[in-house]
């Protein structure tokens, strides 16, 4: 009988381990993808593909035992090389080949010029062949820089006391309600993908007093926008015993200062990569939604149309203006209509028109959008009543309620639009693995 008794040790190296160890001089092995191969006569160099990066490898006719003209980009090989200093390589460490052996090969030249620097491909051909974009140095910089923002999430609210939950995306009913859910038959029961894990947070409140989930959320909205996904990632999270919601738009600016430093601190070299240049976090100016109004109105002429909502354009004003007078790429909007927000929204005491809610506007761009809650199970049947939904609809959600809740509030922030500002991308679908827009269903 065998057994298992861990991981199995590979006698394959990392970078990581070739960088802290004392490798110079020394004969290692490395597997990885031919990402690239520049023929220079009696030498040639072998760009070898990893996970954490480029590494250079020098072929030398007579040396290599390996013709260098068998080699095909995007074969998987395991080489054998001696570690020697090269400040002109990536890391400042290249391998002077000794061996390369072949562990698989592609079928056909890919379609796309992976290798170079900046692909010149289209949007459409990038997200048609998304497997293989994704081999691009600067396509995979994206995606580790947006692990980075859950990472940054995830540790920061842990540090805080918040327990980590798993809910459920088939629902009986959405959260937001409308007409923009997607519908399933389910064992012969109506029920719908979620659009928000909102009340299993608010439910898992009354266990665990702090709770957030990463996870996806699905919007069944026929937008083909810049700005607009069907499926995205939500980073969201509900906080028990709060004073006002403005405890959660203070948590919301922790998350945000742990993860751009966490972000320049473990990312140097994607952000580099990139050119990204981290926003300053270390204060964020808040403004009433009315007033936001105003002053876009007042300061670029422009007249108010929607007294309830903010348009596209707006949102950009109002990015425009706190970057010019406070030098802000952050701006928390507050207070807006309650006709515009869902039905479980605390209104406002002194003025009932509005909500003690809020949006976070990153450079024009609403990426996150929160509040507190009702907790008091009559409030919350008064205005269902108002707005004329039947409770029994919601009866499992509003069991909370009747049996007791704490004052609480919560947010959901979309991590492909956060990820899009961060970078400087014009298209949502660039900060997304694998798009699900109106149109696209597949890779």
């Amino acid at each position: 009988m065998e057994f298992i008794s861990g991981v199995n040790r590979q006698e394959d190296i990392t970078v990581s381990e070739l960088l802290s160890g004392d490798y110079i001089g020394r004969s290692v092995k490395m597997r990885g993808a031919v990402h690239n191969v520049r023929q220079m006569g009696e030498i040639s160099f072998v760009i070898l593909r990893k996970a954490e990066g480029l590494v250079q490898c020098v072929w030398e006719e007579g040396v290599t035992g390996f013709d260098i003209r068998d080699l095909k980009e995007e074969s998987a090989v395991q080489v054998t090389g001696r570690a020697a200093k090269e400040d002109r390589a990536p890391f400042g460490v290249e391998l002077r080949l000794e061996d390369i052996r072949v562990l698989s090969e592609p079928a056909q030249v890919l379609p796309l010029a992976v290798n170079k620097f900046k692909m010149n491909a289209s949007l459409e051909a990038k997200l048609a062949l998304r497997p293989i974009s994704l081999r691009n140095v600067r396509e995979r910089a994206k995606f580790k820089i947006q692990e980075g923002i859950v990472r940054g999430f995830r540790e920061f609210l842990m540090s805080q006391g918040f327990t980590e939950v798993h809910t459920p995306k088939i629902v009986s009913r959405g959260a937001e309600g409308g007409s923009n859910v997607f519908k399933l038959d389910y064992f012969n029961k109506k029920a719908e993908l979620g659009q928000s894990p909102q009340f299993y947070k608010q439910t898992m409140v009354g266990v665990y007093d702090r709770v957030f989930e990463t996870a996806p959320v699905f919007r069944a909205e026929k937008h083909n926008t810049t700005r607009h996904l069907n499926e995205y990632v939500s980073l969201d999270f509900e906080m028990g015993y709060i004073d006002s919601f403005e405890d959660v738009m203070a948590m919301e600016t922790g998350f945000l200062q742990y993860t751009m430093a966490l972000l320049d601190r473990d990312y140097r070299r994607e952000l580099d990569l990139l050119e990204v240049k981290l926003p300053d976090v270390s204060r964020i100016p808040s403004v009433r939604f009315d007033r936001a109004k105003e002053l876009v109105a007042e300061k670029y002429d422009r007249k108010i149309r929607n007294p309830y909502d903010l348009e596209p354009e707006e949102e950009l004003l109002i990015g425009r203006y706190f970057e010019e007078e406070y030098g802000s790429d952050f701006v928390f909007v507050t207070h807006y209509p309650s006709k515009k927000r869902p039905f479980y929204a605390m209104d406002d005491p002194e003025d009932e028109r509005f909500t003690l809610s809020f949006d976070l506007l990153m450079r024009g761009l609403e990426v996150t959008t929160g509040g507190q809650r009702i907790h008091d199970y009559r409030q919350i049947l008064q205005k269902m009543e108002k707005r004329g939904m039947d409770p029994e609809d919601i009866r499992s959600y509003l069991m909370i309620f009747k049996y007791g809740m704490p004052p609480h509030g919560g947010l959901g922030i979309g991590l492909e639009r956060l990820t899009m500002r961060l970078l400087g991308e014009q298209n949502v679908r660039e900060a997304s693995l694998f798009p699900r827009d109106v149109s696209r269903l597949d890779p």
